[in-house]
C-alpha cells in the first residue's frame, strides 16, 4: 500500500435556497475527517429559505459569503476560490 501525502483542501459549495441539502452536505463533510486541513466555503446566492442562518448556527467553522443578489454559479465559485487557501 502506498502512503499518500496529507493535503490541504478547500471545499467550495454554492447554495441558493437549498437549506436541507446544504445541511446534509455539510454534515457529511464534517462527519468523517482524517488528516490534512480542510476549509469549507459556502457562497450563498441570496437565498430566502434560511440557508445562511442555518450555516451560521450549525457550522460556525464554515466560511460563509452572503451575496445580496444571485451572481450565478461560476461567479459565486470564483468569489470563494479567490480567498481559499487549500
Amino acid at each position: 500500500m502506498v502512503d499518500l501525502p496529507v493535503l490541504d483542501l478547500s471545499i467550495v459549495i454554492v447554495s441558493w435556497n437549498t437549506k436541507d441539502l446544504l445541511d446534509q452536505c455539510l454534515a457529511s463533510v464534517f462527519a468523517d475527517r482524517t488528516g490534512g486541513t480542510v476549509e469549507v466555503w459556502v457562497v450563498d446566492n441570496a437565498s430566502s429559505d434560511g440557508s445562511p442562518e442555518m450555516v451560521e448556527g450549525k457550522y460556525p467553522q464554515v466560511r460563509l459569503i452572503r451575496n445580496e443578489t444571485n451572481p450565478g454559479f461560476a461567479s459565486a465559485n470564483n468569489q470563494a476560490i479567490r480567498q481559499a487557501c487549500g
